[in-house]
Formats: structure tokens, sequence, C-alpha cells
């Protein structure tokens, strides 16, 4: 005979469990990586959406995901839409699910310069006092 005989490979009886748990244990482990990665903070983040959604009051300042910023003018539980003043005397509708952020009066804009209070300008003078006090007298 030219062709020698091939025998098959015996079961592993009573290991063959494991194998199955090891191959399987990656796909579990990629599955918590992607829930605790991507999933949760994803269902986390629209539900705080949907919080301010539903908070939104008269006299708030929204910007829509269009990049309109305005004041609610008009806030209607039964109906989606809220009337918003994006400027002097002009009002348009928006859907309420188009809002990507509300601004009220009492945030602060984040990019302006904050403004110094009395007490910071009267440190700032007592520190002035206290330079020139420190400094070297030239003699004239």
């Amino acid at each position: 005979m030219l062709i020698s005989p091939a025998y098959a490979q015996a079961a592993g009886g009573l290991g063959g469990g494991s194998d199955m748990i090891m191959s399987l244990a990656p796909l579990v482990l990629i599955f918590a990586v992607f829930y605790f990665l991507l999933i949760r903070p994803q269902q986390k983040k629209a539900k705080e959406h949907r919080e301010m959604l539903n908070n939104v009051r008269r006299n708030d300042k929204v910007v829509t995901n269009g990049g309109l910023v305005g004041t609610v003018t008009k806030v209607s539980d039964t109906d989606d839409l809220l009337t918003v003043e994006i400027a002097s005397g002009v009002k348009v509708q928006v859907v309420r699910s188009m809002i990507a952020d509300v601004r009220t009066k009492g945030q602060p804009v984040s990019n302006k310069a904050p403004s110094k209070g009395k007490a910071a300008k009267t440190a700032e003078a007592d520190n002035d006092d206290e330079d020139d006090a420190e400094a070297p007298k030239s003699a004239t």
C-alpha cells in the first residue's frame, strides 16, 4: 500500500467542556469591555439629555443642534414644540428633541474672563505696596 492509514484523534473525554469555556472566554471579555466603555456611558448620556429636555422652562437660554442660540418663550407639555426667540421680535418653533444644550441665566459663559471683585482689587493693591517697600531705593 502506498497510502498510510490515518487515525482519528482521540476525543478529549471529560476535558472537552473546559475547551469550550476557554474558547468563549475571550468573547465574554470583549463584550464586557464594550459594555463598560461604550454602551453604558452612552445610555447614561442619553438619560441625562432626556432629563434636560424635560426640564426646559420659559426664559431658559438654549442652543439647538443647528447652532441657534435663543431664549425659550413658550413651552407646551402636550406638544413637542418650543417657541424660541433668537433675536428681538424673531420667534421660531423648535422641536424639543433638537435642543442640544440648555444654558440658564444663572450659568456664566465659560470663555469670558472672570471679573475681579473688590476683595481681589484690594489684595492686589496690598501686594503692590509690599513690592514697593522691598524694592531698593536708588540714591540720587
